[in-house]
């Protein structure tokens, strides 16, 4: 055996040595090469650093090695030379960066800048990459509007190879939109198109607007609501060809932008089906979530919204993989549509895993609340599409993305949500005017997103010529980890209400509550208030209001001691003469006798509905409120109160909106007492402008004080007619509108005590001694009532009008100027000071009414 094995062994153990020899021959030339490299002109760059890049080329090039060298950055120069065998490799290392600075940046912070450069502190200095900074810095300045700015940069050399880069800005001014152009729009008009955009072109109000500052951003979200509008208008083959920012240099530099358009067509729903591929289900069931109806134009919101529905119904069935696909068959003779919902069974994916990254400030479970979807469920697009405009909506970041990978296994996906933060909080100041309010300003510290949970918090304090008072509101949009608006509301105000009513209140409390969406149209607001009113008449020099019960001494004429009233046969020596104490202001004795504190403690609901296409200047849509209250849950009040409000708009030509309002209250006793004064309900041009605040409705007759009789109503209605239109001939972009209306309602239905003992005889002065009615009038008695004598009408007060609507970039402005049509001409009496007939318990008018607020 040895002998049959012997040679082939030997043969073995030769080939091995040779192989072990010829490793070991590369082993050594390979350091043989690398000691033949020799290393110039290095400090801080290690030198066997700098031969790996010579000994790592694919082709062994001198001239690849020093490429690879200057790309590497950390290099300003390199040679790569032969000598005696050897190859001489020669660097400059590059500056180390110190730090970097910025000069002359006023309107852009340092952190936004230091995003955008490549030059950072610590690292290698290089002149490609400083230039190319200055690009960036550039194109940053051209986001924010100012086209015009320039930079330059210096160093400045320190010791050991460092450097300190500075980047000097000229911010230079801001550079705005000189012209927005549409071409190829024929169905609306580009006042239309661009009243839909955010961003606007400069004008004489530059100066304090910023939406007229060209940002490519802003621009894109511009033509988005532009594509929006017009598939939600029946133009389902609408297209933005293309936008052109073409920026001028001259007189008046700025960009002027060219959008042109493709409309199509406008089509209506010719036929609505849903078509259902998978086994058992019954599409009746999902007619209810149809969004839209056959002969309705055609409106992509509609069917995203049908979209959604069927979506979540389907996965309530027992379908967890559906998938809804919309389809549209267009047949352009008829202008027509046929819409189709395709359900079908889709991949069976399921969701792995749930990435999200970039949010340095809000919360993950902030985030996560907001998609209906979670790690272990079927994968469906619908559910993260929506989470996606949801978390968009949110106001809480500057970008939303959703993107897909696979995940661990064929059946695995994971989702990565890339989101950037963006500051939510605010500080401002506001002020205004009204000719109820006076002069008043606000100073309010919001955030929409507290610490990074979601939440809102609001601090506000008012104060003016009639009014002051602060305000803190708190909401928690996800109680309990559920879909539900939980908060509370603190408050504190006090009102001087002397020019109308002869009385000043105080108003302190705070209110619960919690809100409950029960659809996307419908939602549902439980409430608890508990606060208290203080009701308090002045009675001092300046507004002597109660002098009739209190006289001021040396000021208020009062009968002589021992004078009896020849009416009564009683001795009012003392009393104040009445009606003179009245010729210079006084209040009802209805209010006098409510004056102290009254706490009240309410619960009620909010049901509101809203189909309102914009919140803040809506088109089209309906919205509606009914508030039911009832108070007596402790507290002294004991009423049951419910309102309703009702607003209709319709786009009824292109930039006309039509506008009616329907309105209504009632409030009664609970126990079968009276209702207290600041119980009821005091209204003026807030139901039917052209008439003064607490105008119209029940009034004292038997008071001389005209601006004091209101004593409030239990009832009333009110309705509105107002088209709005644009104002000819002004630019859009100003916020200016006009408006006719006419306004019709009225109050009716004093339900409050009415007859109280001031001063504490027991005999109540005014109590007529033959019918014991209190019938009197402010003239045919000599001391001051201690009954009311209502004059109460359910008489309609209408009226007409114009308005000027002002959306200024300092807050929304308004002027009325109405004529009263019909109104409550009050009680004939005969006046005896001036020896003729005269009206008491008139309406109160008021022709001109100006309201407005500012937030700059």
């Amino acid at each position: 055996m040895m002998s049959l094995t012997g040679k082939p062994r030997r043969k073995s153990v030769r080939k091995t040595i040779v192989l072990v020899t010829a490793g070991l021959g590369v082993v050594l030339s390979g350091a043989a090469q690398a000691q033949q490299i020799v290393v110039q002109g290095n400090q801080r760059v290690d030198a066997d650093t700098i031969r790996s890049y010579v000994t790592g080329t694919a082709s062994g090039s001198a001239e690849e090695a020093r490429r690879n060298l200057l790309a590497s950055g950390m290099f300003s120069d390199v040679k790569v030379a032969q000598s005696g065998g050897r190859t001489v490799v020669t660097v400059r290392e590059n500056n180390l960066i110190n730090r970097v600075v910025f000069e002359g940046n006023k309107k852009i912070e340092k952190a936004t800048l230091e995003g955008v450069v490549e030059a950072k502190a610590r690292g290698p200095y290089s002149e490609a990459i400083v230039n190319a900074d200055l690009a960036r810095i550039r194109d940053v300045y051209k986001r924010f509007g100012r086209g015009t700015a320039k930079v330059t940069y210096r160093t400045v050399d320190l010791p050991n190879g460092r450097v300190d880069v500075i980047y000097q800005i000229d911010e230079g001014d801001k550079t705005g939109i000189l012209s927005i152009n549409f071409v190829g729009n024929n169905a609306y008009s580009e006042r239309t198109l661009k009243g839909l955009m955010s961003s606007s072109e400069m004008n004489f109000l530059s100066f304090i607007k910023t939406s007229d500052v060209y940002d490519p951003d802003r621009i894109t979200n511009d033509l988005d609501q532009v594509r929006r509008y017009y598939l939600k208008n029946g133009y389902a083959d609408f297209q933005v060809v293309s936008a052109d920012a073409r920026y001028v240099e001259g007189d008046k530099s700025g960009y002027v932008i060219t959008i042109t358009v493709n409309e199509g067509e406008q089509y209506k729903v010719g036929a609505v089906q849903v078509d259902s591929r998978l086994p058992g289900l019954d599409t009746a069931k999902l007619d209810s979530d149809i969004a839209t109806s056959v002969g309705d134009i055609y409106n992509a919101d509609d069917v995203e919204k049908t979209l959604n529905n069927v979506t979540r119904e389907v996965n309530r069935a027992g379908y967890p993989f559906a998938q809804v696909r919309p389809t549209g068959q267009r047949d352009p003779a008829s202008h027509q549509v046929s819409l189709g919902f395709v359900v079908e069974d889709g991949p069976h994916v399921y969701v792995e895993r749930i990435n999200i990254r970039g949010n340095t400030r809000t919360r993950d479970y902030v985030i996560r609340r907001e998609l209906d979807i979670a790690e272990g469920d079927a994968y469906n697009r619908v559910l993260t599409d929506r989470a996606e405009r949801r978390l968009n909506g949110l106001g809480f970041f500057k970008k939303v993305r959703f993107s897909n990978e696979p995940g661990s296994a064929p059946d695995r996906v994971v989702i990565n949500i890339d989101v950037e933060d963006q500051p939510t909080g605010s500080f401002s100041v506001a002020g205004g005017y009204s000719t109820q309010d006076g002069i008043i300003g606000e100073v309010s510290v919001s955030e929409s997103n507290f610490l990074g949970r979601g939440q809102y918090v609001r601090l506000a304090g008012t104060g003016g010529q009639y009014s002051r008072g602060v305000d803190f509101s708190f909401t928690e949009p996800y109680f309990l980890g559920y879909r539900l608006a939980a908060g509370f509301d603190a408050f504190y105000k006090y009102s001087d209400l002397t020019r109308y009513s002869r009385y000043e209140t105080t108003v302190y409390g705070g209110q619960l509550r919690l809100g409950l969406p029960i659809t996307e149209e419908f939602g549902i607001t439980l409430r608890y208030s508990l606060y208290n009113t203080e009701l308090k008449v002045p009675n001092t020099l300046k507004r002597p209001y109660n002098d009739c019960s209190i006289p001021i001494p040396g000021y208020t004429a009062t009968y002589a001691a021992g004078t009896i009233d020849p009416n009564t046969g009683r001795n009012i020596g003392g009393q104040s003469i009445y009606p003179n104490c009245a010729y210079d202001g006084e209040a009802s004795i209805a209010i006098k006798g409510s004056q102290g504190n009254t706490l009240t403690s309410l619960a009620g609901l909010t049901l509101a509905y809203s189909t309102l296409d914009v919140i803040g200047a809506p088109r089209n849509g309906l919205y509606a409120e009914l508030k039911p209250d009832v108070a007596g849950l402790g507290g002294d009040s004991k009423f049951f109160r419910v309102t309703a409000d009702a607003r209709y708009y319709k786009e009824i030509f292109e930039d006309v909106v039509g506008f009616i309002r329907f309105q209504g209250g009632h409030i009664s006793s609970l126990n079968n007492d009276p209702l207290r004064v600041t119980d009821q309900f005091f209204l003026g041009p807030s139901l039917v402008r052209g008439f003064a605040p607490n105008g119209i409705g029940p009034r004292d007759v038997g008071i001389a004080d005209a601006r004091s009789n209101a004593i409030g109503g239990s009832t009333y209605i009110g309705g509105t007619l107002e088209v709005q239109f644009p104002l000819p001939l002004v630019p859009r972009d100003l916020g200016l509108k006009g408006a006719l209306f006419a306004d019709a309602g009225t109050l009716f239905g004093y339900h409050g005590q009415r007859n109280f003992n001031v001063n504490g005889d027991a005999f109540i002065n005014g109590i007529s001694p033959t019918t014991g009615k209190c019938n009197f009038n402010a003239f045919t008695i000599g001391v001051e009532p201690e009954c009311v004598n209502v004059r109460d009408t359910a008489a309609i007060r209408s009226s007409i009008g114009a308005s000027i609507l002002w959306n200024s970039p300092l807050g929304p402005i308004r002027f009325d100027y109405a004529y009263a049509l019909s109104k409550d001409e009050g009680q004939k009496v005969f006046v005896p000071i001036l020896g003729k007939f005269g009206h008491i318990g008139a309406d109160q008018v008021q022709a001109f009414r100006f309201s407005g607020g500012s937030r700059f």
